[in-house]
């Protein structure tokens, strides 16, 4: 399973990061590139602490769609709901320049390796993760919207 604590995947998934272009046209879903640029910024500031966002997570989330979501090798379901706190068009940072928000996302994305997974605030939906759940939410979360715009 990739992770984004694993150098290779790291490696692979932040160079995809600069084939998204602020014009990339959606696979599916309502984001703009744009929109999902700072859409991950903001899961990656609720994870490290720097943005509060509410628990949403019921038993079934903390327990049957997290280990669905970090272990099988399964892709994630289009469409899903976001929270209004990382939803662009509801409350999550709006987007601005498209070279800065990039390269905000880019200082995250290092700032969340560097991390290795420990001290992160709990997932709003999945809970308190370890190091290892960590790296695969990174990774995946990462994955699923750069494949959403084609990267």
């Amino acid at each position: 399973m990739n992770s984004i604590f694993n150098s290779a995947d790291c490696r692979e998934v932040t160079a995809r990061l600069g084939h998204l272009t602020p014009d990339a046209q959606r696979q599916w879903g309502r984001m703009s590139c744009h929109g999902a640029v700072c859409h991950l910024s903001d899961a990656f500031r609720a994870s490290l602490g720097d943005l509060p966002s509410r628990r949403i997570g019921t038993v079934l989330y903390r327990t049957v769609i997290r280990f669905a979501a970090l272990s099988l090798p399964i892709t994630w379901p289009h469409g899903a709901k976001t929270l209004p706190e990382f939803d662009q068009e509801q409350g999550g940072t709006p987007p601005g320049d498209f070279a800065k928000d990039m390269g905000a996302l880019e200082a995250l994305v290092v700032r969340f390796v560097s991390s290795k997974g420990e001290r992160l605030a709990p997932h709003p939906a999945f809970g308190h993760l370890t190091p290892g759940e960590w790296g695969r939410w990174g990774y995946r979360h990462l994955d699923h919207h750069l494949r959403q715009f084609g990267a």
